[in-house]
């Protein structure tokens, strides 16, 4: 069974009729073609979209969109059935009130299993009748029709969620069949499993029958596979990954020819251990925090990386509060975990919204009136307010361009990383947690590229690399050029001369030291250093950004010059000072802080120059003097080299002494006040345990703060929506409107 697809019409086989093929229905017409291949019901033991009522007079009913009953009989006699099917939309998150909503349909019913699905997540569990308040009680599968009552008593019993520990683990051992069969290195290894994870994506994501990628499966399709190719032709499991590749090659995650460098016995190992799960039917952030976790172990004990704890995430990007509509950037991205929060945090902004817009339809359509309606009036109300959630739906839809989270995905979400393997990393990562991972990019974070270029963007939050340092002889080279021309021709189309100018960083300094781009290449090597400097430079006037730091860059008076300068950029918002146990268990032992910062808009860097130029001339008129005086005794031919030096050294003390002058006016006349907080635990122990974590309490206490003082401003997007002749229309803050289909 399969479905059918005419137009903008599908077949409903348990309707019988045509319906209009909105993304809901597609998912409802998916599953039944499920039920009927892989658990074998009959069309005529299923029901949909069937009515179902609250035993409790006066308590309203429901429609199941999918109803099973144990026998044809048993449907025509009106007897309680055996599950109760929910669907939504792919592009709709499931949240818990929508697993309750599929309890009581399924209660009210009298079923025993209820199932809720979207395709991309599928959870299933039992009914458990008597008890207040409603437990919630997941379970491994549904039955299928020739099961008996004994093996659904089975089934019944067995509760098993799938959890991030489980993923995790199993993704560990199928790291180690590659290392143990194959003796790859560890980052080999880890390259060979994301091969095979995509793999699995790619076929569970476009296959409606046999969902799940089995070792079973991969071996019916090898046998037909080999059945039509000659000899010479490609190994099957060489071929799929050759389709995965083809699918996936808008986001350069692998070489073109690239190729699975294990043994087809270890693949099909790989297949059979990961057999249990279906990547397309489970949240996207389960199988994204599992498989953080598996690259956390991975690359922290064997590839030398350093991951940012997830609550210094979580806190950093809830204190910066990105927006809908606001670009954000990661310059050393790393596994892309600043990215791939960011994104979840701003697309639930959005799940949020449009939620509220169907409750308003919902009140408006779901009043009293519709109460007193025949039953045909309410099913005719029903099915419109349906067509009318499903145009709203498409908001959330990551392949619809006109949708908003596809405007996320795709238009504010960048990155960088100089590690070919982190760059990859990174765009896996970011597609196992639901998308966002176009813009990033393998590039050196301190050179544009792309759309990643200076005042572009309203939020940076980055974790740059400690400690080591940018030597002189580090040159820009025409390896650092861009050189894909149909792209650049897009980036051309996509950002017009701002492209062009950016590109010239690269392209008219060839031969030139990294190093001399930046005005703290003049006062430090240091990456940390050079990254403050480039990330400031990266966001638009008034733009916020946090970063990790070493503590050693704000009380190192060897860096003293360095904070000058960024201080004659941006303005320091808050200063957090978190402990060392934040980062032993990824293996880091430096002290850091978290900085946060403002660029000055343009009122304020005006303002700053002024003072600054005020105070330069008031101090250096003080000393003109005294400079005059160093200045001839070094031009007189007469006076020795050894007296010439003491004077050169005298004149650089002078100097230090009115630059300290006029920066103390600067900071007197400038004046602002730095929140400075001291955290002793941030949720997270050397071991890598859950601990207090202060940074809640913190994040409550600034945000108020925040807000009272108007420290920064940001270009939130904001979205009105109307029904105007049975379409729904958006309109946004600039009155530009938009009907949605």
């Amino acid at each position: 069974m399969e479905v059918q697809i005419q137009g903008n019409r599908i077949s409903c086989p348990l309707k019988d009729k045509w319906q209009i093929a909105t993304p809901e229905e597609l998912v409802r017409q998916r599953y039944i073609c499920r039920l009927a291949n892989e658990y074998q019901y009959t069309l005529e033991q299923m029901g949909q979209e069937i009515t179902v009522a609250n035993g409790h007079r006066g308590q309203g009913k429901a429609r199941a969109d999918i109803v099973i009953w144990r026998s044809k009989a048993d449907k025509q006699a009106d007897k309680s059935p055996l599950i109760v099917v929910e669907c939504k939309a792919e592009t709709v998150t499931i949240h818990e009130e929508d697993y309750y909503q599929g309890y009581n349909y399924a209660a009210w019913a009298g079923a025993d299993f209820f199932v809720t699905t979207n395709q991309k997540e599928t959870r299933i569990f039992r009914v458990v009748k008597g008890h207040m308040p409603k437990r919630l009680e997941e379970i491994v599968d549904i039955p299928k029709a020739t099961d008996n009552g004994k093996k659904i008593k089975e089934l019944l019993a067995q509760t098993k969620a799938f959890t991030r520990d489980e993923f995790s683990k199993l993704l560990f051992t199928c790291h180690n069949i590659i290392r143990n069969n194959d003796k790859l290195s560890p980052e080999a290894a880890f390259d060979e499993i994301s091969k095979i994870l995509f793999i699995k994506i790619r076929y569970e994501r476009t296959n409606t029958g046999t969902q799940i990628f089995s070792k079973e499966e991969f071996k019916k399709l090898k046998t037909s596979y080999e059945a039509i190719q000659s000899r010479d032709s490609r190994p099957f499991y060489q071929q799929l990954f050759e389709n995965t590749k083809e699918d996936f090659a808008k986001d350069d995650l692998f070489e073109p020819n690239d190729t699975i460098k294990i043994k087809e016995a270890s693949f099909e190992a790989i297949v059979e251990k990961l057999q249990i799960y279906n990547l397309s039917n489970t949240a996207d952030d389960v199988k994204g925090i599992a498989f953080e976790k598996f690259l956390g172990r991975t690359f922290r004990g064997e590839l030398g990386q350093f991951f940012t704890p997830r609550t210094i995430v979580n806190f950093i990007i809830d204190i910066l509060d990105p927006q809908e509509g606001e670009i954000i950037c990661d310059p050393c991205c790393g596994s892309g975990g600043f990215l791939i929060r960011a994104f979840e945090y701003v697309r639930e902004k959005i799940e949020n919204d449009i939620q509220l817009a169907k409750n308003r339809l919902k009140e408006q359509f779901l009043d009293d009136a519709f109460e007193a309606m025949s039953d045909k009036q309410k099913e005719t109300v029903t099915e419109q307010l349906a067509s009318y959630l499903n145009q709203l739906n498409t908001e959330l839809d990551t392949q619809k361009q006109s949708g908003r989270v596809y405007n996320l995905s795709h238009n504010c979400i960048f990155g960088t990383d100089a590690n070919p393997r982190m760059a990859r990393t990174a765009k896996m990562n970011m597609i196992m947690h639901g998308d966002g991972h176009g813009g990033v990019h393998h590039h050196d974070g301190l050179l544009n590229v792309n759309g990643i270029f200076e005042n572009r963007f309203d939020v940076i939050l980055t974790n740059p690399p400690f400690g080591s340092r940018v030597e002189k002889s580090l040159l820009i080279t025409d390896a650092d050029r861009f050189a894909d021309h149909e792209k650049i021709q897009y980036y051309i189309n996509l950002y017009g001369a701002d492209y062009v100018d950016a590109m010239k960083q690269i392209t008219d300094h060839i031969g030139t030291p990294v190093l001399d781009l930046y005005e703290a290449g003049k006062l430090s090597g240091l990456t940390e250093v050079l990254f403050i400097e480039r990330c400031i430079r990266l966001l638009k006037p008034g733009g916020r950004m946090g970063i990790v730091l070493p503590e050693g860059v704000l009380n190192n008076t060897n860096l003293q010059s360095v904070r000058e300068l960024f201080e004659s950029m941006a303005k320091i918002v808050l200063i957090t000072s978190i402990p060392q146990d934040v980062f032993m268990a990824s293996g880091a032992t430096v002290k850091p802080s978290l900085l946060f910062f403002k660029k000055f808009t343009p009122e304020e860097q005006a303002q700053f120059d002024a003072i600054k130029q005020a105070a330069t001339e008031e101090v250096e008129a003080k000393y003109q003097s005294q400079l005059n005086e160093i200045d001839s005794f070094l031009a007189e031919r007469s006076n020795s080299a050894v007296e010439k030096k003491v004077k050169r050294a005298e004149r650089r003390a002078l100097e230090t002494k009115i630059a300290a002058e006029i920066w103390a006016i600067v900071k007197e006349k400038f004046d602002y006040t730095i929140p400075i907080a001291q955290v002793e635990k941030a949720g997270i122990t050397t071991t890598g345990a859950e601990c207090e974590n202060e940074l809640i309490d913190l994040l409550k206490e600034f945000t108020p703060y925040r807000k009272e003082h108007h420290i920064w401003t940001s270009n939130e997007l904001k979205f009105h929506y109307e029904i105007v002749e049975n379409k729904v229309i958006r309109t946004d803050q600039d009155g530009k409107t938009k009907v949605l289909c």
